[in-house]
Parts: structure tokens; sequence; C-alpha cells
């Protein structure tokens, strides 16, 4: 046979081909709550008869100094990264005072969604969202860390240190969670609904609550928490300028309008101050929160948190 010739009957093998599809039937899925189109649920009304319920995710961060994660405004350096970390730090010396002198004027209540080690660091911060009568959210101890790698033991340990954290020093046992940098394990659900939280913000899936199996058959609230309507992915990530982010939320809470004369819907707004409470970002934060207010104002909408979304589906009407 010639050099380089082919053998008859035999199929050469790409590199890096596999020899058969990884799957050909269902794929691996969650079992957490089943499919079901948005068209084809049941309908209700929100308090007061609105059919758009909207909530602020306002989000509270500390980092460590010289390690761990972070947001990031230019390039990570080798740590101590002085200037993604004071970028940062600008929100809860700066950025979030001003946030909530704005909620202050427009009579807006929020979601103080917060990491513990903000007890440590900036208390009277904790204090004042306290103050208001905003409800405190778990959002870990540091957003420095993500719990989606730890074991069961350790995650478990976190979950309860945060609910004893906010209670013992804020006087209000959080009912609900969103995970540092939304990482989660497979066991996350579960273990909220063991350590007694109501309800997890983590998923995007959906544009109403959604209730989650868990393992021992505990009640667990998905209450929809906003990817687009989010400042880190669409200002630091798509680099959207503050105006076209807020002409966005805008667009997007008239079309959820519209959409919600046929099915009550939730729209979140995420925040975090160290990118929002920036001067010429929160002229533009200002214009669309007077817009929502004047929709509450009108009756047009339930402005409102997300635990009181939660308590709503454990009883509605």
């Amino acid at each position: 046979m010639a050099a380089g010739a082919r053998r008859p009957g035999r199929r050469r093998r790409s590199a890096g081909v596999s020899e058969a599809p990884q799957w050909t039937g269902p794929l691996p899925g969650h079992e957490r709550f089943p499919y079901q189109p948005i068209t084809r649920r049941p309908g209700w009304r929100w308090p007061n008869g609105a059919r758009l319920a909207v909530y602020l995710g306002f989000n509270l961060e500390h980092f460590a100094f010289g390690a761990g994660l972070g947001a990031c405004l230019g390039p990570a350096s080798p740590h101590p990264d002085v200037l993604n970390y004071s970028w940062r730090e600008y929100g809860n010396r700066v950025g979030a005072w001003r946030c909530l002198e704005l909620f202050d004027q427009l009579r807006l209540p929020a979601a103080a969604i917060l990491n513990t080690a903000l007890y440590d660091h900036c208390p009277e911060l904790v204090a004042a969202c306290a103050a208001r009568g905003d409800e405190l959210v778990g959002h870990g101890h540091t957003n420095a860390e993500r719990q989606g790698t730890w074991t069961e033991t350790h995650e478990r340990a976190l979950l309860a240190s945060c609910a004893e954290r906010i209670t013992r020093e804020s006087g209000q046992r959080p009912t609900g969670w969103l995970s540092p940098w939304i990482s989660e394990s497979a066991s996350t659900p579960d273990l909220l609904a063991e350590t007694g939280y109501r309800y997890t913000l983590n998923w995007c899936h959906d544009d109403q609550p959604v209730a989650m199996r868990t393992r021992d058959g505990r009640h667990l609230w998905s209450v929809p928490y906003p990817q687009e309507l989010n400042d880190i992915p669409m200002i630091v990530a798509r680099q959207m300028d503050a105006r076209d982010f807020f002409d966005l939320v805008l667009d997007n809470f008239e079309e959820m309008l519209e959409q919600a004369r046929t099915t009550p819907l939730v729209m979140g707004l995420a925040l975090h101050p160290y990118i929002v409470g920036q001067p010429y970002r929160l002229r533009h934060l200002r214009r669309a929160l007077q817009r929502l207010a004047q929709a509450r104002d009108d009756d047009r909408i339930w402005f409102t948190t997300p635990g009181a979304i939660a308590r709503f589906m454990d009883a509605p009407g």
C-alpha cells in the first residue's frame, strides 16, 4: 500500500471529537421546579389591585483589602489592588448615603442586600437602612468570596451565621438570600430552607415567583432577581452609559406594565452604590425612580420588597 494511503473500512478520528454524543435523551436537570409557560398560569392581583410589583435590590457589600474577589473598574492589579478596592469602598462611604437620601425623598422602600462584614466595617450604614424600615436580605459575609464550592457543613454555617448576625445586630431576621456572586452549590436551596430562609434571589429564570422543591419538603420561593436591570452586568461588564441604562430600565418598566395587563409580574432593579452612587449616574437613577414613584402614586404598581412578595405568595389575597 502506498505511503499515506488509508486502509479501507477504517474511519479516521478527528482530534478532540468523541465517538458518540454525550446525551441522546432528556438532559440533566435540577428538578427544583417544572417547566410552565408564563402564558398558561393562573392569574391574580397584587395588593391594591396592581398587576406589576416593583422592588429595589440595594446591594451593600464589603471586600477584603489585599485579598479575595471584587468587581473591577479597571484591570485587576496584584494585591493590594488600591484602584479597584477604593472604587468599591466609595459606595459605602458616599454612594450609598446619596442613594438613601434619594429613596427618602421619593418615599421608596428598598431591600438592603447586605454582607454581614458591614457590621464590623460600617455599622452606621446598616443601621440607617434598618431605621428606614428597609428589608434586610442575607448576602453572605463578604463578596470577596464565593460559597458555591464549599462543603455543606461550611455553607450551612454561613447561612446560619448571617441570619444570626443580622437578627442580633438589627432586630430583624432575614427571610431572603442572595449568594455572593450568585454562586450556588447543588444543595444551596435545600440548605436555605433548612436554615429558615423563605426565599432566594439567586435565580433569574422567570418574571413571577416560583416555588422550589427542597429535599425535605420545606417551602422555598424563588423571587425574580434581575440580571439585565442590574448595574454590574450592564454598566460595568457591557460598559453601558448610565443614561442608556436608565432609559433601558424605563423601557423595561413600560413594557412590563403592558404585559402585566393579563399576567401579574415582578420587576426588580439591582443597584450597587459604588456604581449608581457616582453623581452623574445618580442623576439618571433619580430620573428613573421619579417615574416609578409617580406610577406608585397613581396606583399603577405595587412598590414593595422581595420579602413582601414572598409573604404575599404564601397567603395571596
